[in-house]
């Protein structure tokens, strides 16, 4: 996905944010389900206003955007839980820059692969059940959501990276 920055950037990038306040990853917060190690803050709250998240917090959210639709949609092929349900959460959250970065391009890969595979009456299913209040809408919607998302946040973490990099060769120079 081509998404890697220098090694030490993407190390100092993952680390707890710039603000006081912010949502990162990884925290040793324990997810609702009781598993413990790394989470990401803010998992399942929506604090008002806002936190600024991280760079950390942004890649583990597009990751697991697409690893909880590809859980539920193409690897649970019973009648299980929805979209919602925590048993579609990855049991680990990356606690490194190269562990965060591995793991979107491994999310990416298994969603891109899975819906390359669907064929025209696939895309036109509805999500049913397992699509909780989306149940109504085609698989081909639940794709273009995702695809916002990666767009909407990968946009964000190249922002966010070249805000770094520029701050920091204006500080040494």
């Amino acid at each position: 996905m081509g998404l890697a920055p220098a090694p030490v950037v993407a190390e100092r990038l993952h680390q707890p944010g710039p603000l006081t306040g912010c949502s990162t990853a990884p925290s040793r917060a324990r997810i609702a389900n009781g598993k413990g190690g790394f989470a990401y803050d803010g998992y399942q709250q929506q604090p008002t206003p806002a936190p600024f998240t991280t760079v950390a917090w942004r890649i583990v959210h597009t990751a697991t955007a697409m690893s909880t639709r590809t859980s539920t949609f193409f690897r649970d092929s019973g009648d299980g839980p929805d979209v919602f349900d925590l048993v579609h959460w990855p049991a680990d959250i990356p606690g490194t820059a190269a562990d965060g970065i591995r793991f979107l391009e491994e999310c990416y890969r298994e969603w891109h692969d899975n819906i390359a595979a669907l064929d025209d009456e696939g895309l036109a299913r509805p999500l049913g059940r397992k699509g909780g209040f989306f149940a109504k809408e085609p698989m081909a919607a639940l794709i273009v959501h995702i695809n916002r998302e990666v767009m909407h946040h990968g946009g964000e973490i190249g922002v966010l990276r070249d805000l770094y990099r520029a701050t920091r060769a204006s500080q040494s120079a």
